[in-house]
């Protein structure tokens, strides 16, 4: 796929994540595409492996699982009404259809598994954790914290970056070496304060990894013009938890989890903004393999 391709379909991903609860009709996003809806459909297709539609329901079902999890007053009724669906039914046939239970057991069992209380059987019979599961759990995610991370609350500045969209973690090597090849021509590295970046467009608790979509992204000191692939974006200025890790990449999963339990134990909410990392090594090129690298969780 050229590059004007994959930088149309880049703005149509954009909108889409931006507008879940507003109209994704295929004519309005061939606007923004500037193709027709049959060009775009076909290009959609072949640059994610989902159809427009699928990428676009399944989106809008992730988002309500969500905030199903980090909002837990909102009603059944509202969320299907908020992100595009005409019924309780079809949205609960749909969210069923990805997590196989429905909205209201979602709801349930998301917070019986992070409260401290008693068993929950789940609809396949499996026991969920019992309260001596959930305090070892946290004890064990608190440890790693404790060995592994330094946490600082801090309001940062806005963020300037050019960057190459990277779908499911196959790959994603590949997706920073080509951003590196991008970038070094142009001699962004010969500043010596340069960093990489990732930002997570999906979550992993609740996408599966091979349609997660992230950022590859170099943190921009000045303006610069970019074209075909590689794209602009900003991670707006606002109040984060900032956890400094010195890790093997295998440590990256764990990490994110234990900070966002730190999160939630701490009485902090999540913003509705995207997790991501910043990199201060090259981990090839540290003795132990080892990322030194600063997680940011967005929050109010």
């Amino acid at each position: 796929m050229n590059d004007e391709y994959i930088k149309r379909i880049n703005k149509v991903l954009k909108y889409i994540d931006d507008n879940l609860d507003k109209d994704l009709s295929l004519e309005k996003l061939s606007a923004i595409a500037c193709y027709s809806p049959f060009h775009l459909h076909r290009l959609f297709k072949a640059y994610t492996n989902e159809t427009l539609n699928s990428f676009i329901t399944r989106k809008r079902i992730e988002k309500t699982a969500s905030v199903l999890i980090h909002k837990k007053e909102i009603t059944i009724t509202e969320l299907a009404l908020s992100y595009g669906f005409n019924s309780n039914s079809s949205f609960t046939r749909a969210f069923k259809k990805s997590y196989g239970v429905s909205p209201s057991e979602f709801k349930r069992l998301s917070i019986n598994t992070y409260s401290k209380i008693g068993k929950v059987q789940s609809k396949n019979g499996q026991v969920r954790p019992t309260f001596e599961d959930y305090i070892c759990n946290m004890n064990h995610h608190n440890r790693w914290i404790e060995m592994n991370a330094k946490i600082e609350i801090k309001e940062i500045e806005k963020l300037d970056l050019a960057f190459l969209t990277q779908i499911g973690v196959s790959g994603l090597h590949n997706a920073f070496d080509k951003l590196v090849k991008w970038a070094k021509p142009k001699g962004l590295f010969e500043n010596p304060n340069v960093k990489m970046a990732r930002i997570y467009h999906d979550s992993f608790k609740i996408t599966e990894p091979e349609k997660v979509r992230m950022s590859a992204c170099v943190v921009l000191n000045e303006p610069i013009e970019v074209s075909g692939e590689i794209g602009l974006t900003v991670i707006e200025k606002g109040k984060c938890i900032v956890g400094h890790f010195e890790i093997e990449p295998k440590d990256f999963g764990k990490s994110w989890k234990a900070l966002f339990v730190w999160m939630n134990e701490n009485g902090f909410k999540k913003a509705d903004k995207n997790p991501f990392e910043i990199f201060h090594n090259n981990f090839r090129e540290h003795p132990e393999n080892k990322s030194i690298v600063d997680f940011y969780i967005p929050v109010l």
